[in-house]
């Protein structure tokens, strides 16, 4: 325990955000350097962005162990661990830099003794969409029967998750004295329009829903006085969507967002990743929940209303799930592991991966 313990808290001082290129790299190196000598290791980079993976030959592996290394933007406190009690606070505690340590230290503990080859993938952009490391090595043909990843799930079992859009939205106006409105055109009011006729399309749910759900992210123009009407203007935004909602997963979902959101502004879908599904009764999953169970869990099986990069594998008849130790507040000012699941975590897939 002390040792993944120590292992996780030097990875959490890394500031491996998508904003520094070098901190992503020394945290891809810190957990090679963790796996160790000895096996093959096959590096890869797009969008400015590394990631490997990591195995035991030429053979294509019967798992995956996939871990996204790269955090979100935090406080500098937060990248200094600290512990209370059962719980481990800091910027991926959670999410998910402890279940990155232990997928590492699995591989390197038991790849050379199964008698089927394994491979660990490492990725440092799931952040921010994940194109440029799951996806970019599914696109270079990385494949394999079936793929863990090891975001936080409380040793539950996600079988389903969302897909996600990154949507823009843009306005053009025209500028004239605020005293005069009616002289120009406000791109800020279309665009606010805009927002508001797609969130009364997909209203926020009063309590967790398997719905599309839109987060505006961000509004702004170049307009930076009062008394001037703004002549642009644009919006950021994040659209999260179950399989079951048709206007999404199938045809030009930007027209079809343009005609809910009006046609003063123009509609960009900046990135689009489907949904996720795998097969809740397969024998991969039947035995993934039979080694938490081993454990003391009950191995439950879970929807995730966040997009994972296990959507780049089920696109190609791959089975994906997340598989993640516990604890909570991922993205949060608090986010903190659950100490107490580290250890059962990591039998778990040891008991996986050797059955």
């Amino acid at each position: 325990m002390e040792t993944l313990l120590a292992a996780v808290e030097r990875l959490i001082g890394i500031r491996s955000t998508a904003d520094r290129p070098d901190e992503l790299r020394r945290a891809l190196d810190f957990v090679l350097d963790l796996v160790g000598p000895g096996f093959e290791v096959r590096r890869f980079e797009a969008g400015g962005k590394p990631s490997a993976l990591v195995t035991t030959g030429p053979q294509t592996p019967r798992v995956i162990l996939n871990a996204h290394l790269d955090v979100v933007p935090g406080t500098d406190a937060q990248f200094v661990p600290r512990r209370d009690g059962d719980r481990l606070y800091g910027r991926g505690t959670h999410d998910m830099k402890a279940a990155a340590v232990v997928l590492a230290t699995v591989f390197r503990d038991c790849a050379r003794s199964l008698p089927h080859p394994i491979a660990l993938q490492l990725v440092t952009d799931e952040e921010v969409g994940g194109f440029d490391g799951t996806g970019h090595q599914v696109a270079q043909g990385v494949r394999a029967d079936f793929v863990i990843i090891g975001e936080q799930s409380g040793l539950r079992i996600v079988t389903e998750s969302k897909g996600i859009l990154r949507v823009r939205l843009d306005a053009s106006g025209r500028t004239a004295h605020a005293a005069y409105p009616w002289l120009g055109t406000n791109a800020l009011v279309a665009v606010t329009e805009a927002v508001g006729r797609l969130l009364a399309r997909y209203p926020v749910p009063p309590s967790e829903s398997w719905t599309t759900t839109v987060n505006v992210a961000r509004i702004q123009t170049s307009n930076i006085a009062a008394n001037i009407v703004p002549a642009d203007a644009s919006a950021l935004l994040d659209i999260r969507f179950p399989p079951s909602d048709p206007d999404l997963t199938s045809g030009d979902v930007a027209a079809y967002l343009a005609s809910v959101a009006g046609p003063d502004v123009r509609v960009t879908v900046e990135a689009q990743g489907a949904p996720h599904a795998a097969d809740p009764a397969s024998a991969f999953v039947r035995r993934l929940r039979s080694a938490a169970q081993a454990q003391g869990y009950e191995g439950t099986l879970l929807r995730k209303h966040g997009a994972a990069d296990g959507r780049f594998y089920s696109a190609h008849g791959v089975d994906a799930v997340i598989f993640g130790p516990g604890g909570d507040g991922q993205h949060g000012p608090e986010e903190y592991l659950d100490v107490r699941t580290l250890i059962p975590y990591r039998e778990a897939l040891m008991v996986f991966l050797r059955g």
